[in-house]
C-alpha cells in the first residue's frame, strides 16, 4: 500500500474543510431562515467528522515537518474560522510545506523526539493504524453527538 504524500494529505483534508463549512453554512441558513432543519444534523455530522480528520492530519504534517508551535497552532485554528484552511494550506505549500514525503520515514531512529516515532509506527502500519485512528474519530465523534450542539453544553 502506498501512503500519500503529507502534502497531498493535507491539501484534500483542507479542501475537504472547507467544502464542508460550506455545507454547514447552507444549512445553518436554511435551518434559520425556515426553510428546513432537516439538512442541519447532516451537515453538521459531516463537517465535525472532516474537522476531526483535518486535526489528525495536520498534527502529523506539524510533527513530520517540525513545524513550530506556532505555525502547528495556527493550522489547528484555520479549521475553526470558515474558508481558511485552504488559505493555510497555499501559504505553507508557498513554501514548500509539508514535505512531499514523510521525514519521519527516514534516518536514524534514535533521532526522533517520541512523537516523531509515534508517527513513524502509525505510518509503517498504515492499515492497521488507519483503524485505529477511524476508531478513535468515531468514538470521539460519538462522544460529541451524545454531548449536542456546543450551544446546549452549558446548560
Amino acid at each position: 500500500m502506498s501512503l500519500p504524500s503529507p502534502r497531498s494529505l493535507f491539501r484534500v483534508t483542507a479542501a475537504a474543510e472547507m467544502v464542508t463549512w460550506a455545507g454547514l453554512l447552507t444549512a445553518m441558513a436554511m435551518k434559520y431562515t425556515g426553510v428546513t432543519d432537516a439538512v442541519m444534523p447532516i451537515a453538521g455530522g459531516i463537517h465535525g467528522f472532516v474537522f476531526l480528520c483535518y486535526f489528525v492530519v495536520t498534527v502529523a504534517v506539524w510533527i513530520d515537518g517540525r513545524w513550530p508551535a506556532a505555525r502547528g497552532l495556527l493550522g489547528l485554528g484555520s479549521a475553526v474560522v470558515p474558508f481558511m484552511t485552504v488559505p493555510f494550506e497555499r501559504a505553507r505549500l508557498r513554501r514548500g510545506e509539508p514535505a512531499r514525503h514523510w521525514r519521519v520515514l527516514e534516518g536514524e531512529p534514535g533521532e526522533r523526539t517520541g512523537a516523531q516515532r509515534v508517527l513513524a509506527a502509525v505510518l509503517r502500519r498504515p492499515l492497521v493504524s488507519a483503524l485505529v485512528a477511524l476508531i478513535a474519530v468515531v468514538v470521539v465523534f460519538s462522544l460529541l453527538l451524545n454531548a449536542g450542539p456546543p450551544t446546549e453544553w452549558g446548560r
